[in-house]
């Protein structure tokens, strides 16, 4: 089968993967699942991955196929499983786990102390076929496209994982501000818009992205390259600041708006990353806000997010591309070119 493989860390998005002829994967554990890709959602982490920024997080093996956010139909199953068969479509989250180690046990899909996450630390699902495990899959319902529901995988799941935590700290009234509606943003923006009373605040450098903040729920949008960010918030929320920022972009101008922008008691979300936190520690204790780190989400997650898709309360904006396209995709990403998500159809 055809695969989108990294063989060498570089910045060079042009020819960061290369298309390689690959064995099909085969089932060998009782409850593996083998699911044709039918979407494969392309990701800034992949961009990231490319060039080698998990190295000193993750151990990774080169040549390793990308692609964490998968969606398809299951041509294979273990002789264990039973939550799918052959022939049904369904989507997995990026991440097998053991379900016996203590965070296991404890729910907390992603602290898992024996887990593999596709595309980061094992062959993910740039390719036309996928390995992965019965824990990982959910059943999709009828009538949701596996190709277009891919990017919540991980776009998704991360972003509700984000504003779950953040609605806790939303009461009616309250100001949450969205730095980025790209491909995270604009999915987390729903999810706040569906999950709490709070008035939304959407900040992006491009027109298209606030406008499209505005068609998804937004009450106030903000160019941060005209506007000054922090005096803005400050006369919407008559001097108190916003109680939840989400954080979808995650560089040094955004994560240092924190101290000037969070209410008392507030916390800033960091679900972009690749910038840095360079704030006086007085400043965290003068406001008492708190920088609140996210990645991925729990398996219930991604199925109360897959709820909310059925019931139309969140609309993934995808573009899609084929697997022979897959570097101009990285390209297109490098440069703010796509809006919402790009999704590969191998």
């Amino acid at each position: 089968m055809h695969a989108a493989r990294l063989h060498e860390y570089t910045d060079d998005m042009a020819n960061g993967l290369s298309i390689d002829e690959v064995d099909e994967p085969q089932v060998s554990n009782s409850d593996d699942v083998v699911v044709e890709v039918e979407g494969a959602g392309w990701c800034q982490t992949d961009n990231h991955i490319i060039e080698g920024m998990w190295t000193d997080y993750v151990e990774q093996t080169l040549p390793m196929t990308l692609g964490h956010e998968n969606a398809g139909t299951v041509v294979a199953v273990g002789e264990e499983v039973t939550l799918v068969s052959e022939g049904d479509q369904v989507i997995c989250h990026p991440v097998q786990t053991c379900g016996t180690c203590r965070p296991c046990r404890q729910g907390e899909t992603m602290y898992c102390e024996n887990q593999s996450f596709n595309g980061l630390t094992t062959d993910g699902g740039f390719a036309d076929e996928l390995l992965t495990n019965e824990r990982s899959v959910i059943p999709l319902p009828d009538g949701v496209d596996p190709t277009t529901i891919a990017p919540h995988a991980d776009a998704g799941i991360t972003a509700y994982h984000a504003v779950k935590k953040a609605e806790d700290g939303l009461n009616p009234g309250d100001t949450a501000v969205v730095i980025g509606v790209g491909g995270l943003g604009h999915i987390g923006l729903q999810c706040l818009d569906a999950m709490s009373a709070a008035d939304i605040v959407a900040v992006d450098l491009k027109q298209s992205a606030r406008d499209l903040a505005s068609d998804l729920g937004a009450h106030y949008t903000l160019d941060p390259d005209s506007e000054d960010v922090a005096s803005e918030v400050e006369d919407i929320t008559d001097g108190v600041g916003a109680a939840q920022v989400l954080d979808f972009v995650g560089a040094d101008e955004t994560t240092r708006l924190a101290p000037d922008i969070c209410a008392a008691g507030g916390d800033h979300h960091i679900i972009g990353y690749g910038g840095h936190i360079h704030e006086p520690a007085q400043s965290l204790v003068n406001g008492e806000f708190a920088y609140q780190g996210n990645i991925v989400g729990r398996y219930t997650e991604l199925q109360e997010l897959v709820a909310l898709v059925e019931r139309d309360a969140v609309e993934l904006h995808t573009t899609q591309y084929g697997l022979d396209e897959i570097n101009t995709v990285a390209e297109k990403l490098e440069h703010r070119e796509i809006d919402g998500r790009a999704v590969i159809t191998p």
